[in-house]
């Protein structure tokens, strides 16, 4: 199993990351976002320097396409996540350069398959995370079922309060489950925004690797 762990804003963690052999990185271009990555200190000269092997994702709100191509550029990311209001036609321009992922957030309405039709061809990735009252974690999780009872032809992240102790869960999970394409992890392994246990990373990614 793929996992990428969200919200990166130390250097040293993210070359811990790689020996770890976690799949991606999630670095956040949200400038509200207590894990804002230049907030954090880091900068493209920074990851250049390290040589950094791990796939970087840059996790984009509302931004402009010119902005976030910019963005791509400099810090030489692998892939984009948008996880605003972004329309199927511009998550199209996006991943007409770069592979793309378009997040969901879930709440109540059991109308999963309804939102993501329109973008099933025009980006690369889905990626479902809990609905909450602003963008971002909320830490929660939503019903998984959601997406198993939608029926989602596309690789997916599955995000939102996925924790340590959720290893039997995302194991179930997965015997059905065809198209979960990654775990996305974030708060629940963090001391505070941005600061990961990577003691708590360690082991999970552990565990999580050994899920076919």
């Amino acid at each position: 199993m793929r996992l990428k762990v969200c919200g990166m804003t130390k250097i040293d963690q993210l070359k811990e990351l790689e020996g770890m052999g976690v799949d991606f990185a999630g670095l956040i271009f949200y400038k509200p976002s207590p894990r804002y990555a230049l907030n954090a200190g880091l900068t493209p000269d920074k990851i250049k320097a390290e040589r950094l092997k791990i796939n970087k994702i840059g996790v984009f709100v509302n931004e402009s396409a010119e902005n976030i191509l910019k963005i791509v550029d400099e810090w030489k990311l692998d892939m984009v996540q948008l996880h605003g209001d972004e329309s199927p036609r511009f998550c199209e321009q996006i991943s007409n350069h770069i592979t793309t992922i378009k997040a969901f957030r879930i709440g109540n309405e059991n109308n999963t398959a309804y939102k993501v039709f329109p973008y099933t061809d025009e980006t690369d990735l889905f990626l479902f995370d809990t609905k909450g009252k602003n963008f971002g974690g909320t830490g929660e999780q939503f019903d998984w079922q959601q997406i198993s009872s939608s029926k989602i032809q596309k690789p997916y992240f599955l995000s939102g309060g996925i924790g340590p102790n959720d290893v039997d869960k995302i194991k179930e999970f997965c015997k059905n489950e065809k198209n979960l394409f990654a775990l996305d992890v974030n708060s629940k392994f963090e001391t505070s925004p941005g600061l990961k246990d990577m003691n708590l990373v360690k082991k999970f990614t552990e565990e999580i690797q050994k899920i076919n």
